[in-house]
């Protein structure tokens, strides 16, 4: 059984940081992209950041350039650097991870809380 654990969620005010983690437990092999997604209350959830296992990144606009994704392979993980938050970005942040056989699997979530 695959399990996909996040940790590094909080609450935080305006203008701070915050690094979240992900790892997968279980067996899983040659993960090929992962990624970090959040839902706000009463949104739809949407894409933060992806990574691909040659290290090419993808963000949303409003995370450019304040948002960093990173992987270690050797530890099925995945982390994003969140720096000078803003209130907007409060939410549950999910992380997402695909194998090359086109398994997916999600994370059960972690809350983010940023005051203004």
């Amino acid at each position: 059984q695959v399990q996909l654990v996040e940790s590094g969620g909080g609450l935080v005010q305006a203008g701070g940081s915050l690094r979240l983690s992900c790892s997968a437990s279980g067996i899983i092999f040659r993960i090929n992209t992962m990624g970090w997604y959040r839902q706000a209350p009463g949104k739809q959830r949407e894409l933060v950041a992806t990574i691909a296992s040659g290290g090419n990144t993808n963000y949303a606009d409003s995370v450019k350039g304040r948002f960093t994704i990173s992987r270690d392979n050797a530890k099925n993980a995945v982390y994003l650097q969140m720096n000078s938050l803003k209130p907007e970005d409060t939410g549950v942040y999910y992380c997402e991870m695909w194998t090359i056989f086109r398994e997916e699997y999600w994370g059960q979530g972690t809350q983010v809380t940023v005051s203004s």
